[in-house]
C-alpha cells in the first residue's frame, strides 16, 4: 500500500501558522505521519503554545534545529552559537519557556532515518559537517552540490529545512526536499509538503501553502517587547505588521 507523509519545518514559535497547517493535515485521513525538521522555537515568541501543540500529538517525529539547540545550550549553561542581539533573543525565549517541555526537547535527535516502500528517508534540520554541526546556508543550492555533500549516504530522499525557501531537487542519486519555513514568510501563508510513496517506491511531492490570520501574532512582537522585534518583523515577516497599524 502507498504511504503518505507530511513534512514541515521551521515553525519558529508561530502558533497560528502551525494550527492552520495541522488543521489541514488532520483533514487528510491518508496522511499517516508528520515529520517536523526543527526550529520549533525561536524568532517567534509563542514558544509554549507551539510546543504544547506539537508534544500533545503522537503522530509527529522531530529532529533538532539550530534555534532549539541554542535554547538547550542556554538551559544547560553551555555557550550557544548565537551572539549579540540573537543571543539576547534566545535568552528571552529561554526565560519564557515552560520547564515541563525541557525533557521533550532534550530527547530530540539531530537526524532520523526511516524507510517506506523500499525508499530510505533521511530527515535533518540542515546539512551537517563531520563534527555533526550545521553548515552555513548555501544560498545557491544545486543538486550537484547536494550529491557531493551526501555522496556516502544511502538515503533516497533527504528532507531538510533551515533555509527559508523551497528546495525541490531531483538528481540521479536522490530527491532533496525543503518545504520552506512554516512560521516565517512575507505573506500570511504557512508552508509544508506532502510526500506520497507508492507501492513500488514511486514518489509524488506536493508543496502546500495554507492561508492564516497572522495579525495578532505580528502585533504581539512589539506588545510583548520581544528582543530584536523590528529586525525580525522586517527580515522574517516582510514588515506585514505595518498593514495592521
Amino acid at each position: 500500500m502507498k504511504n503518505k507523509l507530511a513534512i514541515l519545518t521551521d515553525i519558529h514559535g508561530n502558533r497560528s501558522a502551525l494550527t492552520a497547517v495541522l488543521d489541514e493535515i488532520d483533514k487528510d485521513k491518508e496522511i499517516e505521519h508528520i515529520y517536523c525538521l526543527g526550529d520549533l522555537v525561536g524568532i517567534g515568541y509563542e514558544t509554549n503554545e507551539v510546543l504544547q501543540l506539537l508534544f500533545s500529538r503522537n503522530n509527529i517525529s522531530f529532529v533538532l534545529g539550530n534555534h532549539d539547540e541554542a535554547i538547550l545550550d542556554i538551559i544547560s549553561g553551555r555557550e550557544p552559537y548565537s551572539k549579540g542581539k540573537e543571543r539576547e533573543h534566545h535568552k528571552w525565549i529561554t526565560s519564557h519557556l515552560d520547564r515541563k517541555f525541557i525533557p521533550y526537547l532534550t530527547e530530540i535527535p539531530t537526524t532520523l532515518t526511516k524507510s517506506y516502500n523500499g525508499k530510505i528517508f533521511l530527515f535533518v534540520h540542515y546539512h551537517l559537517n563531520e563534527h555533526n554541526q550545521f553548515l552555513s546556508v548555501d544560498k545557491e543550492p544545486a543538486s550537484e552540490k547536494l550529491d557531493e555533500l551526501y555522496r556516502t549516504s544511502n538515503a533516497d530522499i533527504i528532507c531538510f529545512g533551515h533555509h527559508h525557501v523551497v528546495h525541490h531537487f531531483k538528481s540521479k542519486e536522490r530527491l532533496y526536499l525543503n518545504p520552506s519555513s512554516l512560521g516565517c514568510y512575507h505573506k500570511p501563508l504557512a508552508s509544508y509538503a506532502i510526500i506520497t510513496i507508492g507501492e513500488k517506491g514511486e514518489l509524488t511531492v506536493t508543496l502546500k501553502e495554507v492561508p492564516y490570520d497572522n495579525k495578532e501574532f505580528l502585533l504581539g512582537y512589539n506588545r510583548l517587547n520581544v528582543p530584536d522585534a523590528d529586525y525580525i518583523l522586517k527580515f522574517f515577516h516582510g514588515d506585514q505588521h505595518l498593514n495592521y497599524l
